[in-house]
């Protein structure tokens, strides 16, 4: 589940889009989507991701609210490369719009939520430690090394959009966050184990945080 919605205040506005996987994917829709915006005039406009994630050190089920996106190797940036050059943006996140989305969390009090790094890798398998791809030049003990020092490091979850949804939406002036659950924790395993109605009870997670802020801003909770 990768969505992305956008509010804008005077008079509201509710924009709810959903792109596919991958920094490509959620890359193009986000040009087209700022884009639209500008041409619409909007203004004080907050877009938040939400989706799914793989954890690590959490249990299945919690939801993590990213202070900031890392890469593979841990740096709070997006590379890209711009007519042959390589390009490197920040991927903080609005400060502000984290504390009040835990805070909202902390009203609904229905689920375990943290706020820590996001690490966004380029592949769902070598990229993010896992034995199960068709290639893999690394052993277990390799792979739980490596997802400790994440841990480490502040990393809670990992997915692969959130390093260029803050770039992007940082260098625009907009004010983003990024609301994921997790569905497994990594250092236990690479499978996800937990029956389909529960994993669909945990996919409806950032979407409840999410509308309960929603409302919240609006003055309706």
């Amino acid at each position: 589940m990768r969505r992305t919605t956008a509010t804008s205040q005077a008079p509201h506005l509710l924009c709810h889009l959903t792109h596919g996987m991958g920094i490509p994917s959620i890359a193009i829709m986000l040009h087209e989507l700022i884009k639209l915006l500008y041409h619409a005039r909007c203004s004080n406009i907050t877009i938040i991701r939400i989706g799914t994630s793989g954890g690590i050190g959490l249990e299945p089920g919690s939801v993590v609210i990213t202070r900031q996106a890392v890469d593979a190797c841990f740096k709070p940036e997006f590379e890209q490369i711009v007519l042959g050059k390589r390009v490197v943006r920040s991927t903080d996140l609005d400060k502000q719009l984290v504390q009040k989305l835990l805070q909202c969390s902390t009203d609904l009090s229905e689920f375990t939520t943290v706020v820590g790094n996001t690490m966004c890798t380029l592949d769902f398998y070598e990229g993010q430690g896992r034995l199960d791809g068709a290639l893999c030049s690394y052993t277990e003990q390799d792979k739980q090394a490596y997802l400790r020092a994440a841990y480490a490091a502040g990393i809670r979850n990992i997915e692969m959009e959130s390093s260029v949804f803050a770039a992007m939406c940082s260098e625009c002036g907009l004010r983003a966050a990024v609301v994921c659950v997790t569905l497994l924790n990594r250092l236990d395993g690479d499978q996800i184990l937990s029956p389909h109605d529960v994993l669909t009870e945990y996919q409806k997670r950032p979407q409840r945080l999410v509308g309960y802020f929603i409302k919240k801003s609006l003055g309706k909770a």
